[in-house]
């Protein structure tokens, strides 16, 4: 995200206060490109394509991806991709409410949508007799998986009633963000009623996946979530016991400063009073698993994937 402090007074001085961006048809926002999880919902999420699994079928492990702010579906293809449909376990990408589609309905959108989005997934899969399902987010997701988890939604939503017990839950969170690199977001709530909007340093090819064009409302509303969630930290969360919580966290991230990470670790215990699993990685690419699009990749960006890639597929499993 370019400082937000910056782009207020190139976008007052340069675009005169318009309060609504002209976006291109090439670019995600524009009305034209939309997230193909949309027009082939089967081909991304469990619940869809598979809505009666049989016995054997609801046992194996889901695993829901969920995106960060702006973006979309794409943050997790290459999961995807490197599972290279595996039938150990099932992959479940869910687009976040008011993402993929139009500027419009992505300014329309709140932070209570997108955390929605996740819940309403988790809840038909656990409807249809899934048993093992398990959450990889990525950035803003990992904020409302943490809020999902204070909120006590898992409470009522994992208990299995023809076994009088709660289904387990691993929880893998990809550069969480409580606290922005971008100290100026804090700005927003005076900035961005005069802004109208923002607009990000997308690698090329990448419009057509992240939102370009930022609207000051859903600023707000990412701003709020992180206050939420940093609150929740702060009074201390402690995990159910059959919730497994773990934190992947670069180093050097651009977007979520690493310590959202540290925050996490001191704010979070698990139900004997234990620290949460966390690995620092040594990267500068925010949401490093996700490397389609990124310049300058190397060796060491791939292999940080995979290991991620690795440790989760083998955790859903103990």
């Amino acid at each position: 995200m370019k400082k937000i402090l910056f782009a207020a007074m190139m976008m007052l001085a340069l675009a005169g206060c318009k309060k609504t961006p002209v976006i291109p048809a090439a670019d995600l926002g524009g009305g034209v490109i939309m997230d193909p999880s949309l027009t082939d919902p089967s081909a991304y999420r469990i619940s869809v394509s598979q809505p009666n699994p049989t016995p054997a079928q609801a046992q194996i492990p889901v695993i829901i991806c969920c995106h960060g702010y702006t973006a979309s579906t794409f943050e997790w293809d290459e999961f995807r991709t490197w599972s290279n449909g595996t039938s150990k376990y099932y992959i479940d990408q869910v687009l976040l409410a008011g993402h993929g589609t139009t500027y419009d309905a992505f300014k329309k959108s709140t932070w209570h949508d997108w955390e929605s989005s996740i819940m309403d997934e988790y809840n038909l899969l656990v409807k249809e007799g899934y048993q093992n399902i398990s959450f990889a987010g990525s950035s803003t997701s990992c904020t409302l998986l943490l809020d999902m988890i204070s909120s006590g939604f898992f409470k009522v939503s994992a208990f299995n009633f023809s076994t009088s017990t709660y289904n387990k839950i691993h929880i893998f969170l990809v550069d969480p963000i409580v606290i922005p690199s971008d100290k100026n977001l804090s700005l927003i709530g005076a900035l961005g009623p005069v802004l109208g909007y923002v607009t990000s340093n997308n690698a090329p090819g990448e419009e057509q996946y992240y939102y370009h064009y930022r609207p000051e409302e859903t600023l707000q509303q990412l701003q709020d979530v992180l206050n939420q969630v940093r609150d929740e930290l702060q009074n201390g969360i402690q995990l159910p016991d059959y919730i497994y919580l773990k934190v992947y966290k670069s180093i050097r991230d651009p977007t979520a400063d690493p310590v959202s990470a540290v925050l996490i670790y001191n704010g979070i215990k698990t139900s004997i009073g234990r620290n949460i699993d966390l690995d620092f990685v040594n990267s500068d690419i925010h949401v490093f698993t996700r490397l389609n699009l990124v310049p300058n990749v190397t060796a060491l960006d791939r292999q940080n994937q995979i290991y991620a890639f690795t440790d989760i597929t083998t955790r859903i499993f103990q």
